[in-house]
């Protein structure tokens, strides 16, 4: 599930950057492996995910947030990564931080709403062999 989940994400908010199946389930499997993969639940059933790495000596991002589309607009995501953050916070870290697309106003109402502040735009840029 959770490396079906992953393939989606990447359709969704990488669509430049989708793998295979089977590359999705080598990443899910790395995330759990190291222990930075969290699932909310609603009634025993799974229904988003979220996960933290790349650690900094003071901050930790927090990435990979998906729900599946039928089950969004219930606050799941918003919980999780409320309560993902707070888990790093309470763990020692001193910031946490993530990157959104600003041409998602969902996701950035979303993150600021739970304390997430702007802080910078980045530019990303691919070079392709003409």
């Amino acid at each position: 599930m959770v490396a079906g989940w992953f393939h989606a994400f990447g359709v969704e908010a990488q669509p430049h950057l989708v793998t295979a199946r089977e590359d999705a389930r080598a990443n899910a499997e790395g995330w759990i492996a190291r222990g930075g993969l969290r699932v909310w639940e609603d009634g025993g059933e799974v229904v988003s995910m979220a996960g933290s790495s790349g650690p900094t000596p003071h901050g930790i991002r927090v990435g990979a947030v998906y729900t599946p589309p039928d089950k969004r607009r219930r606050g799941y995501a918003s919980a999780l990564v409320a309560a993902l953050s707070q888990e790093q916070l309470d763990a020692g870290k001193r910031f946490c931080f993530l990157y959104t697309d600003l041409a998602n106003p969902t996701s950035n109402k979303i993150y600021m709403d739970i304390g997430y502040e702007p802080v910078s735009d980045v530019d990303e840029y691919r070079f392709v062999e003409a």
